[in-house]
């Protein structure tokens, strides 16, 4: 025999409803309560939420999470599998460095830059499949990785590997059908990668300065002023890729001309060397200083030149031009040295980045040119930027142009010309007879110093490139450029 109860409501001991029935909707338990439901499974085609929207629901055999206008969020720590995908991966962070099989709706980073070439194995293709790859260390283009797709499956409409050979390369691939099979969807040949910085070491030497010559086209013996040093300056500064460094090389000043020319016999000052670009510190050495002629003082300018010999009785001696002319820090170069005080007297020496030029020592003999300034920024101590000796006067002998390209100055003979591409001032000419020329000074330089390894390669002026394995060293004895 069986028995029906009939209640509307059952409470507990303390008259809370466990099951309640109203209208058409039935409650259990209370807001407070927890209810437990017994057994392995509770059926039902929705489960809804307090506003009445479903938050689960089956229609045939499609299960909807959600309502529209839902937004479905995964909990912080959980995880998912056996959704599918829609177009995007899930990145493998550790890289790959041998041949791996690829899994369906990963992304992985493979690092060749081992030297070694190796595979990415495609999974076996399935229609939405999805599988990304990209080049780790930018090496794809010099160590290639090869794409091998699974038994009969195809990679563009063939079963053949691809190889991915572009630096900076990333690949996605999606598998459509057995005719195309995996197609690729989305390609970068360059990803984008922050401006890598590097020091790179700068000396910039000026053109020297031309020597003078004796002046009027006389033959009272006397001499020029040597030609100064252009001007020497040496820079360390950090730049960021992709900079196009400008590099101006500056020419030596020409001789002067006996009886030539206003004041007569001089010649002409060195041209400034420079470098410039975008996130660079320009860096500007001055030409060198031309050295005086009979009775004038030397210019100033990144050495100053030398003064020329007295010759009108004046018992003066012609100072030497200033140095380091405009001001640098620190110095770019020196002053040039006086020329002698008595009646057709010697030239002092142009001034060198090392030191001042030296001064007549007495009327017959003109004074050395002040030596230039070593520097290894090549991997060897070189030194440049000599200034250029002062004319003698019969029948003493020229001043010796200073360590680092400077002239020899002349007696009864032309100034010596310095040695190009070290900015050494020009030999001053001297003695007694007509016709008499200094000489012209060296062209600049200017040499870069930077890791081989940053090394870009990519330069314009035809620079001398040479490296020691470690360091890259461009030297510019001509206009160019250097992109870093």
């Amino acid at each position: 025999m069986s028995s029906i109860i009939k209640v509307d409501t059952i409470k507990d001991i303390a008259s809370t409803d466990i099951i309640k029935k109203s209208g058409t909707s039935i409650t259990v338990g209370t807001a407070s309560d927890t209810t437990t439901v017994a057994g392995n499974a509770v059926r039902s085609n929705a489960i809804q939420a307090a506003d009445g929207q479903n938050i689960i629901s089956q229609v045939g055999t499609t299960i909807t999470l959600g309502a529209t206008g839902d937004n479905i969020v995964l909990a912080g720590g959980a995880t998912q599998s056996g959704f599918g995908r829609t177009g995007t991966v899930d990145w493998q962070t550790t890289p790959k460095t041998a041949t791996f099989t690829a899994v369906s709706g990963e992304g992985y980073f493979a690092n060749t830059s081992g030297g070694t070439a190796f595979n990415m194995n495609l999974p076996a293709g399935v229609a939405g499949a999805i599988v990304s790859v990209a080049d780790y260390a930018a090496t794809f283009q010099t160590t290639n990785l090869t794409v091998v797709p699974n038994g009969t499956d195809k990679i563009g409409s063939v079963n053949a590997d691809a190889v991915l050979s572009i630096e900076g390369q990333s690949v996605t691939f999606v598998f459509v059908d057995s005719t195309q099979g995996w197609i690729n969807t989305m390609d970068s040949t360059s990803n984008v990668r922050g401006a890598l910085a590097y020091s790179i070491d700068f000396l910039v030497i000026a053109g020297g300065g031309g020597g003078g010559a004796i002046g009027n086209g006389g033959n009272n013996a006397k001499g020029g002023g040597g030609g100064g040093a252009g001007g020497f300056r040496t820079s360390t500064q950090t730049m960021t890729a992709g900079a196009a460094i400008t590099v101006d090389i500056g020419g030596g000043g020409a001789g002067g001309i006996d009886g030539s020319g206003s004041p007569a016999g001089e010649g002409a000052s060195g041209v400034a060397s420079s470098v410039s670009a975008t996130g660079l510190t320009t860096i500007s050495s001055a030409g060198g200083g031309k050295g005086g002629t009979e009775s004038r003082t030397g210019t100033a300018g990144g050495s100053g030149g030398g003064g020329g010999g007295q010759n009108d009785g004046s018992g003066i001696a012609y100072p030497g031009g200033a140095g380091d002319t405009p001001s640098t820090s620190p110095s770019q170069g020196n002053a040039g040295g006086a020329g002698a005080d008595n009646n057709t007297s010697a030239g002092g020496g142009g001034g060198g980045a090392g030191a001042v030029g030296g001064s007549a020592p007495n009327t017959n003999n003109g004074g050395p040119g002040g030596v230039g300034t070593a520097s290894s920024i090549t991997g060897s101590a070189v030194t440049r930027a000599g200034g250029g000796g002062g004319g003698g006067s019969s029948p003493g002998s020229g001043g010796s142009g200073g360590s680092g390209g400077g002239g020899n100055g002349g007696t009864d003979a032309n100034g010596q010309t310095a040695t190009a591409n070290t900015g050494g001032g020009g030999g001053a000419g001297g003695g007694n007879a007509t016709g008499i020329d200094g000489a012209a000074g060296g062209s600049g330089v200017i040499i870069l110093s930077m890791p081989l390894a940053n090394f870009s390669g990519t330069t314009t002026g035809s620079p001398t490139e040479a490296d020691d394995g470690t360091t890259k060293r461009l030297t510019f004895t001509g206009d160019g450029s250097y992109t870093t």
